[in-house]
């Protein structure tokens, strides 16, 4: 796994094994910053279940901001540290260890990008789809990942859903603010 473009661009990201690990594969990876290809510069990125960081980096890479990294493995914090030395993006990531719903229960931060890939048909990102709405700005994007046979809603507070792509088994579904659609 590689970021993709950028200041980091071509870098070796480090992944971590295991079958509870399913890293967004380079495709969707791909797939998706090209879905906001025009929208990562300058704004604040939220990798909600972050893994082994490769999204917030590609964003930080990109020129976002900012970017926050939650994953409530210990694993996967320590990979998500060492890929960002890696590609010396530490400065403007921010990483904790903590579950979802506590990260967004305290957090004060207004995201311009979210994006979701939790472990599948666990109910858990319908649960962060109707959390993470509270965090956004008017203007943000939500992304979520997840298999096709996992049903999501159309609309998660104030956010609907814009667009859904397919690959493969796999669906990656953005949402906007009802007033930006």
């Amino acid at each position: 796994m590689r970021v993709i473009t950028g200041s980091a661009r071509g870098r070796r990201l480090e992944t971590l094994e295991g079958e509870d690990v399913r890293p967004t594969t380079d495709r969707i990876k791909e797939a998706v910053f090209s879905i906001i290809q025009f929208e990562v510069e300058g704004r604040s990125f939220l990798d909600l279940f972050s893994g082994s960081g490769q999204m917030g980096i590609e964003a930080l890479s990109r020129g976002a901001k900012s970017a926050f990294f939650i994953d409530n493995s210990k694993k996967s914090i320590e990979t998500v540290k060492k890929n960002l030395k890696t590609t010396k993006l530490e400065t403007n990531a921010k990483v904790f260890s903590m579950d979802y719903m506590s990260f967004l229960a305290v957090n004060e931060e207004e995201f311009d990008i979210a994006f979701l890939d939790p472990p599948y048909r666990t109910g858990t990102l319908q649960k962060a789809l109707e959390l993470v709405v509270d965090t956004m700005k008017d203007t943000g994007i939500i992304i979520a990942e997840n298999p096709l046979d996992e049903e999501i809603l159309s609309n998660y507070g104030n956010f609907v859903l814009d667009r859904q792509y397919r690959y493969g088994k796999i669906k990656v579904s953005t949402f906007r603010h009802k007033d930006f659609v």
